[in-house]
Parts: C-alpha cells; sequence; structure tokens
C-alpha cells in the first residue's frame, strides 16, 4: 500500500458522486489523441462485402491496409492505419461501428495443489454412464493444446494456428515464462480419453490458438479462429478466455450470437473479476451463448474461528496445506519486515499487503519462526497471489474487510485463534465474475459448473487449475453429451435444459446467490437429459426503464416446450410479494408431445409503492413432476455501480513527482487527474490520463512540474463508464 506524506491531505470522504460537485470542479475534455497512431481496428459492417467490395470501399481510405475478413458469423473485416482514418471510416454510410482491438486473455486463477477433484464425470450424475459424446465436434479457441498428449492424441482431429499462421494448433513451447497450457488444460476437461477421463470422452476436438505466448490475443485472431470454427462444422464452441469490458455489443460477443443462429452452441467463461457485480466480461456478455460461473466441488476447505466468526482460506501456491489446529497464538507483523517480526515464533502471524513482495514477507515470518501467515488485502476485493518459491507453513490471502477484523481483535487482546477443515460443495467462487450486463441488463452468468481446483491435461503431464476458464469446459463436455442424447435439439433447447434443471446454490451464510450472481444455478447433466419440457429463454430480463408518475406495465415472452412423450400440464406459481410489484402470469395449460406455446409474463410497478433500482426473483413453473426454475431480473434507472475505488499517493522525490495507485472495478472509458487551484477552482492542466483503461488496479506516476505559485492544490481522480462519472478528491499542498 503506498503511504500517503505530509502533504497530501484528505477530503472526507474520498468516494464523491461527480454530480455534486459538477459547478465547482467541471471536469474538461481529455486531450485528443494523436491522429497519426497506427491502430488496428475490427469494422463492423451493415452487411456481408465481398473482398472486392471491401477493396474499393478502403480506396477512399489510402492510408488503411486490409487484414482479415470476416464470413461466417460476423460481417465485417480487420483493418490498420492512423487514427485520423479510423475516424473518417467511423462516417460510412456502409459501417456500423469501428472499435478498437481488444486483448483476451485465457481465463485462469493461479495453479493450486491438486487435492481430488480430478473426477470430473462424478458430478454430472448416474444416468448418464452409457454417454461419451461420440460423433460431437467441439472446437477450442485458445493457446493451442498439446495434441500429442497421451489423454488428447486420440481425439484431436484437426485445427489452426492464428498466431502464427499455419496449421500446426501446438501450445506455446520453448519460452520460458511464456509458455502456455491453459488449452491443453481445457481440452483434457472436455474430452481426455486416457489416464484422466472427460466429460466427454469420445468427442471430436479441433483446436484454433488464437492465444499465443503468455496466452494473450487479440479481437482480430479470436474472430478468425470463430469464423474458421463455423466454416469446420463443429457442434459447439469453448471459449476460455475473457476481456474487462462489460457489454454485449463487443465484435466476438455478437459473433457468438451468430455463431448460435448457425445452430453451433457457443459456450464461454463469465471471467475471474468476482466477487463484485457488474465484473462479467465479453465474450461472456453474449446474449445467446451459454454463460458460465465457477462453484466449488466437493472440496475440504479451511477456515479461521476467531471470537465466533469463520473466515475461509485458501492456500497460496508453493504453500504448506492449513491443517485443523485447536488453538494458536496470533499476532500482527505489520508489512512483514524483519523488524516487526520479533515475537511471532510459533505463532500465526497477520500481515498487511505492500511494500515487500509476498515472498518476502513470509520468508522473513518463516526465518523468524511463524507457524502460518495471513496476508491481507490493501484494497477493496478478493485476493489471491502465488509465492515464487516453495514454503513450509501454510500461507492465505484475506480481504481487506477480514484483514481489519483480526487486526482490531488483536488490539483488543483476543489474540487466539481455531483452524478447521469442512466438506463443501456447491459455493460460488469467490473470483468468480458477476452481472449483470451493462446496457442490456441481462442475467449473466447463466448456469455454474465446478471450477476450482480441477485437475485436467497439461504439456507433458497433468495440473490441477481454478477459474471459470475450467467451468466452462465442463459446460461444453455437458452439452456434448446432450446432443449425443437428443440429437434434434439445437443450442436453444440444450441451453434451456442445462438451465431449466440447474440446482440454484447458496452461500456459507445459507442465503441463496443473486441470479445476476449465478444465473440459474449449477448444472444438472442427468436431469437436463431426462427434461421433459423446456423454457425457452432460460431466464427473462424486463430491461432497464425510468418511473414515471403511473403504473408501469412490463412484458416478457417465454416459450414453453414439450419434448417429453406424455402430454404435461403447466402451471405458474406467483413470486413472493414484494412492495410495488404485482404479476399476471399465465392459466393453466397443456402440451402434447412435441407441442410449444408461446406466451407472456407481465409485470405491474406502482411508482408510489416501489423504488428498488436492481431486483431479482425467481417465478416457479410446474410441468408435471418437474419444477423449473425462471429467474428474472429488473433494472429501474441507472443502477449506483462504481467506476473508481480508493486512491493512494505517494512522493517519490524531493521534487514535485508522485506514483499513485488506484482500482477501477469495471474498468473506464476515460480516466484522468486533474489538478485545480484551491481558492479560485481554476483548473489548471491534467497531471495523468488515459482512455479505455481495463478493469482493475491502475498504477502511474506524474510531475507536477513548475507551478507558478506554492500553496495548496485541489486534485480530481475521475473515471468515466456508460455515461457515468465517479470521482476522488485529494488536497496536494505545493511548497
Amino acid at each position: 500500500m503506498l503511504k500517503r506524506t505530509l502533504g497530501i491531505l484528505l477530503i472526507f470522504p474520498l468516494f464523491i458522486s461527480y454530480t455534486t460537485l459538477a459547478a465547482s470542479l467541471k471536469t474538461p475534455d481529455l486531450p485528443s489523441q494523436n491522429p497519426n497512431e497506427i491502430q488496428i481496428a475490427i469494422v463492423h459492417t451493415k452487411t456481408n462485402y465481398t473482398e472486392q467490395e471491401i477493396d474499393e470501399l478502403l480506396e477512399r481510405y489510402p492510408h488503411l491496409e486490409r487484414r482479415y475478413t470476416f464470413k461466417e458469423v460476423f460481417s465485417g473485416f480487420s483493418v490498420e492505419g492512423p487514427v485520423r482514418e479510423l475516424e473518417k471510416l467511423k462516417q460510412s454510410e456502409s459501417v456500423n461501428q469501428v472499435s478498437k482491438v481488444q486483448t483476451y486473455m485465457a481465463e485462469t486463477e493461479d495453479p493450486v495443489e491438486i487435492i481430488g477433484a480430478d473426477e470430473i464425470r462424478n458430478y454430472l450424475g448416474k444416468s448418464i454412464e452409457h454417454l461419451s459424446g461420440k460423433g460431437i465436434k467441439i472446437g477450442v479457441i485458445d493457446t493451442g493444446i498439446d495434441y500429442q498428449h497421451p489423454d488428447l492424441h486420440k481425439n484431436y482431429k484437426e485445427g489452426y494456428d492464428f498466431v502464427d499462421k499455419d496449421k500446426d494448433p501446438m501450445e506455446t513451447k520453448g519460452l520460458g515464462k511464456r509458455d502456455t497450457f491453459h488449452g491443453t488444460h481445457v481440452a483434457g476437461i472436455i474430452a481426455a480419453d486416457g489416464k484422466m477421463k472427460g466429460v466427454a470422452p469420445n468427442a471430436t476436438i479441433y483446436a484454433y490458438r488464437a492465444l499465443g505466448p503468455g496466452g494473450s490475443g487479440t479481437t482480430e485472431q479470436i474472430l478468425a479462429a470463430i469464423d474458421r470454427a463455423v466454416r469446420d462444422k463443429v457442434d459447439i464452441i469453448n471459449l476460455s478466455l475473457g476481456s474487462d469490458v462489460n457489454g454485449p455489443d463487443l465484435p466476438i460477443s455478437l459473433a457468438l450470437n451468430e455463431v448460435v443462429k448457425k445452430g453451433i452452441i457457443a459456450v464461454a467463461a463469465a471471467g475471474n473479476a468476482g466477487p463484485a457485480e457488474w465484473t462479467v466480461g465479453s465474450p461472456g456478455t453474449a446474449s445467446k451463448a451459454i454463460s458460465v460461473g465457477a462453484s466449488t466441488p466437493n472440496i475440504n476447505t479451511p477456515f479461521i474461528i476467531i471470537n465466533d466468526n469463520k473466515i475461509p482460506l485458501t492456500n497460496m501456491e508453493n504453500s504448506k496445506e492449513w491443517a485443523d489446529v485447536g488453538s494458536v497464538h496470533l499476532v500482527s507483523g505489520r508489512l512483514g519486515k524483519r523488524n516487526q517480526l520479533t515475537d511471532v515464533k510459533g505463532k500465526i502471524v497477520l500481515l498487511e499487503r505492500g511494500e515487500l513482495t509476498f515472498t518476502e514477507k513470509v520468508q522473513n515470518a518463516y526465518e523468524m519462526g511463524a507457524i502460518g501467515v495471513l496476508i491481507y488485502n490493501n484494497i477493496e476485493g478478493p485476493f489471491q497471489g502465488m509465492l515464487e518459491k516453495e514454503v513450509a507453513i501454510p500461507v492465505a490471502g484475506i480481504t481487506r474487510e477480514e484483514g481489519e477484523f483480526i487486526k482490531e481483535s488483536i488490539r483488543k487482546k483476543e489474540t487466539y485463534l481455531t483452524i478447521v477443515k469442512k466438506w463443501e460443495k456447491d459455493v460460488l467462487a469467490d473470483f468468480s465474475s458477476r452481472g449483470p450486463v451493462t446496457s442490456t441488463w441481462e442475467i449473466k452468468p447463466d448456469v455454474l459448473a465446478p471450477g476450482v481446483v480441477i485437475n485436467s491435461t497439461v504439456p507433458n503431464g497433468y495440473m490441477a487449475l481454478q477459474g471459470t476458464s475450467m467451468a466452462a469446459p465442463f459446460v461444453a463436455g455437458a452439452c456434448a453429451l446432450l446432443l449425443e442424447a437428443h440429437p434434434d435439439w439445437g443450442p436453444e433447447e440444450v441451453k434451456a435444459a442445462l438451465m431449466n434443471t440447474a440446482k440454484s446454490v447458496k452461500n456459507r451464510q445459507n442465503v441463496t446467490y443473486k441470479v445476476y450472481e449465478q444465473g440459474a444455478g449449477r448444472i444438472q447433466v442427468d436431469k437436463a437429459i431426462d427434461a421433459n419440457v423446456l423454457i425457452m429463454p432460460g431466464s427473462i430480463r424486463f430491461g432497464k426503464y425510468k418511473l414515471v408518475k403511473e403504473e408501469n406495465q412490463y412484458k416478457a415472452y417465454i416459450t414453453v416446450k414439450n419434448v417429453g412423450e406424455n402430454i404435461e400440464k403447466i402451471s405458474f406459481d406467483f413470486p413472493k410479494g414484494k412492495r410495488g410489484i404485482s404479476w399476471r402470469l399465465p392459466l393453466s395449460f397443456t402440451l402434447k408431445p412435441g407441442q410449444k406455446k408461446n406466451v407472456p409474463i407481465i409485470m405491474n410497478i406502482d411508482n408510489n409503492l416501489f423504488n428498488d433500482k436492481l431486483q431479482d426473483g425467481i417465478i416457479n413453473v410446474r410441468a408435471g413432476r418437474q419444477l423449473i426454475k425462471l429467474p428474472y431480473l429488473y433494472v429501474l434507472e441507472e443502477p449506483d455501480y462504481p467506476r473508481i475505488m480508493g486512491f493512494d499517493l505517494l512522493k517519490i522525490t524531493e521534487g514535485n513527482s508522485y506514483e499513485y495507485e488506484t482500482y477501477l472495478p469495471t474498468g473506464a472509458e476515460e480516466f484522468g487527474i486533474a489538478l485545480f487551484r484551491e481558492d479560485t477552482l481554476q483548473f489548471v492542466r491534467f497531471l495523468d490520463w488515459k482512455k479505455e483503461v481495463k478493469r482493475g488496479r491502475l498504477k502511474g506516476e506524474f510531475s507536477v512540474g513548475n507551478l507558478d505559485e506554492a500553496g495548496n492544490y485541489r486534485i480530481k481522480v475521475f473515471a468515466k463508464k456508460a455515461g457515468k462519472e465517479d470521482m476522488l478528491e485529494k488536497i496536494l499542498k505545493i511548497k
């Protein structure tokens, strides 16, 4: 954590809405982008054009060079050239959208020690033992795969490398820390057939290497891979990758919607940016794709108990496993410097994140005799880290809130804790990204699958990983089993079957997760295969509405389809009563085998009684013996999700230079640090600014330089996204 220096005065409280200070600190426009900067962009056209027609269009922009032409699921092409001409291209009547190429990463949390969660098929149910995915083609768009692995070589068919532009989609090798293994792990979960068994061990794997060294790739490469997978006529596409953008209209999200329209199932990881809301990222935001969050399989979780409070622990990689301990002394070691660890022998030590690396902190504690280490975060949000080398004591990362609670307990001389281990199943992983989706306000993820400590294939062996990257191929494999059992089903039926039969899950306090956190719940494939009635879509969004003075009525349509062999009676239960909400639901009806019916779900909102902005719930639908839980979500006015959290400043020289650190929970279209005179509130200049900033921690430096006058200045730190700005303020004293 960056230290605050004497020259910086905090203004209370740090989180201030921009609208309350608009008159006093109006943010100037950011400086213009360099018009000569060369960028690669994706051009979404209003219709499919031939390469000749695209070249004729680009004749008007002589400095733009066409790269890829997308033909199957995305109408458009990629170009490279100066910003000034890309801006001109945006004005063309033939163009819907010109967007800068995004960087996508393989969505994986750090490797963890294997604890026996590798029996993937154990979570699918007993009635599917006769199914194996035979005859189903699955495209894995990822880092490539090690198709020579003994568990994968039988099921690997072919592929393409969009990084090196050849027909060899092998994982990156020979580059040390930039070597990859992610795609091989994903492919093993889907279809390993050897020492370990995947979900669909007889499915056929097509590999598309769109993510190169280090596990990163561009929009352009991924779109090209999707295009190729469609031409190869795969049945299912798996994308265990993600971006920092929570939006439904990015090119890859749009492409996945087109994939589904062509009859191909698209499965996408929701992302690993939880537990905050609004963190689901593209392509997990694609409306028609199956977006997958991560739950825990049956794992033995350690907890510390202090003052009747239970805090779950997640081991840092390269540390020893936690064990049951009756009563052990706990002390604070501050930042973990050796001179702060004089009384830690035989004790568990609490350390704050910052200044030293995790490894340095832990090594210091170990050498001073500590038997365990807890490191707490210095910003809001979950905390998982890794140690650079193995240590002989257990180490876990905890949240800032948990750390502050323990530190306060120590201050009160309550310095003993107990460690217990408990078997847990179906807990939503902290890292699993949550919805809703911005602008469409859809429920995402759609479903959950085990994604914590999942053992699978990697080059030269096996490894346990965790992340929504591991949950998504679990669902892709499940889709293969459903297609094998029901070859007449399309993507809509498969998605509905998984959602309609999913198990709603609860947190450790026995409270059911919100529908925009877990979707319909954790998949139960055996129940999905045996479903007699399907409801499509598997969740309802009423969208976002601005209240007016009279009662408002909002309507959504669902299709109920009898896919069984008997007549089924369908009836609807009214949701639990909520102030200001009333419902009009369909009357009971029957469906013959193969028959379907389109019916409305009507929600009425009374403006005089209702004032919640974001509300979710479940409508129970009874279909014979089957109970289908239909999640719904409605949003009234603009939800108040934060654009910026926290800001730390550190003076780094005797002059007027500073380092800063802040956190952007959903990224920002514009970020800036503006300097104002304290007395007149006159804008002086931007100290730093950026556009299209990724979600997460942001670090930087700036120099105040030579100002005309010494004294107090005010700095405004702001982030803008989706038409809303949030800001923080500080007083900067310049001598």
